[in-house]
């Protein structure tokens, strides 16, 4: 029984550093930029988008396609660095163990 009682501490401390982690999450920003930083954007920690930042050099009605092009760029890259950013954080809640695959963060 010992061990038992160890092993609910342990999953309780555990479930504490989750939650812990998932409130660091989701107050970070994350920004992603594309066009030799002409295109930003920034997303929070749980992906929402909340700015866009466009050079205005950039805004030309015959040049739309690109400037679309330039924020999905810009966007895919901030979520890449939030889910960086997401695993690094996991790591360091479940000592360097890894999720199994297809297991995601909760959000």
């Amino acid at each position: 029984m010992k061990n038992l009682a160890g092993l609910m501490k342990q999953a309780s401390q555990m479930q504490k550093r989750m939650e812990e982690m998932q409130e660091r999450l989701e107050s970070m920003e994350i920004e992603g930029s594309s066009g030799a930083g002409m295109v930003s954007v920034t997303l929070s920690g749980k992906g929402d988008l909340k700015s866009v930042r466009i050079d205005p050099r950039l805004i030309d009605p015959n040049e739309t396609e690109m400037l679309q092009d330039l924020l999905l760029a810009a966007h895919a890259e901030a979520r890449r660095k939030m889910q960086e950013r997401a695993a690094e954080e996991m790591k360091s809640v479940t000592g360097g163990l890894e999720l199994p695959p297809g297991m995601k963060l909760p959000f």
